[in-house]
């Protein structure tokens, strides 16, 4: 699996892949490790031109991108999201739903407008501006880029609004960060296509062949528990589950000896225990950012 434009890791016996396309959609991997060089503005303007001709709902392109390149801001947005790396990352793309361009342009044209408070067409927003920021992605790897999304960037919206000048109408979705690789990281396993893809019907797996799928992806073992860690864990699991499956949960942990990746994931990570709990807060801001599909 060797990628030549991005010259980074070689395996030596590589798959034979049907073109160039299909080689680095199944190759791509996210690079949090950027040179310190710049990115070209034809390089650019490929990448951003590939990222809006993406597919879109009724061609109305609901989207905008904000373009980050000063340094004081690539720091921001790094402090921000916890995530250093993001300052190193010569270009930075915020993707946000659009609808003040839209609203502006109906008023123009003499038309009715109630797209900034329908959730049609808030879900169809949302869609069109993932698939502009995966085009984006995609034009930026094959032009030998690399690339990370970053989806903590709801966190802190209310910030963004004031510091980007965002008016009504215009939500933050995600921030995608682009630069020349360091080393390319090789592809991490993914779920097989006999497991994500149901033909005609939902067919839900047994238990075993469930579980069998999962080990497959996820097989390294982190044995090096911290007692701070078994306690986290225990607590999630308690305010989750209840007492009861909270000690059934940790005596598994303590038989094997490591966390299995469900548990590292929804215990330790992405805490079963805080994942709902801004639900209110959430909507607020999205209501406070001018669309309101709620009410």
């Amino acid at each position: 699996m060797s990628t030549d434009h991005h010259g980074s890791f070689d395996i030596t016996e590589s798959p034979e892949y049907s073109g160039e396309t299909i080689k680095l959609l199944l190759e791509r991997a996210s690079c949090r490790n950027f040179k310190e060089k710049p990115i070209p503005e034809d390089v650019m303007y490929t990448v951003l031109n590939a990222g809006v001709h993406a597919a879109t709902g009724g061609n109305l392109q609901p989207f905008s991108i904000i373009r980050i390149e000063n340094k004081e801001m690539r720091q921001w947005f790094a402090d921000n999201c916890g995530q250093e790396f993001i300052a190193k990352a010569p270009v930075s793309l915020l993707f946000c739903i659009d609808m003040h361009r839209l609203k502006r342009w109906a008023a123009l044209c003499n038309a009715p407008f109630a797209a900034d408070r329908a959730f049609r067409h808030f879900w169809i927003s949302f869609q069109d501006t993932i698939i502009a920021a995966q085009n984006t992605c995609t034009a930026a790897d094959a032009m030998g880029l690399g690339s990370v999304y970053i989806g903590t960037v709801m966190e802190f919206i209310p910030e963004m609004r004031e510091k980007l000048d965002l008016p009504d109408g215009v939500l933050p979705v995600v921030l995608l960060c682009l630069g020349w690789p360091k080393h390319y990281p090789e592809p991490r396993k993914k779920l097989d296509v006999d497991v994500l893809v149901h033909r005609e019907k939902y067919h839900d797996p047994t238990n075993q062949e469930l579980l069998e799928a999962f080990e497959k992806k996820y097989t390294d073992r982190n044995t090096d528990i911290t007692d701070q860690q078994m306690e986290t864990f225990r607590t999630v699991c308690e305010e989750t589950e209840g007492k009861e499956l909270a000690d059934r949960f940790v005596e598994t942990v303590k038989e094997k000896g490591f966390f299995n990746m469900a548990q590292l994931y929804f215990g330790l990570h992405y805490r079963a225990s805080m994942m709902a709990e801004g639900n209110p807060d959430i909507m607020k801001v999205i209501k406070n950012a001018g669309l309101n599909f709620w009410e």
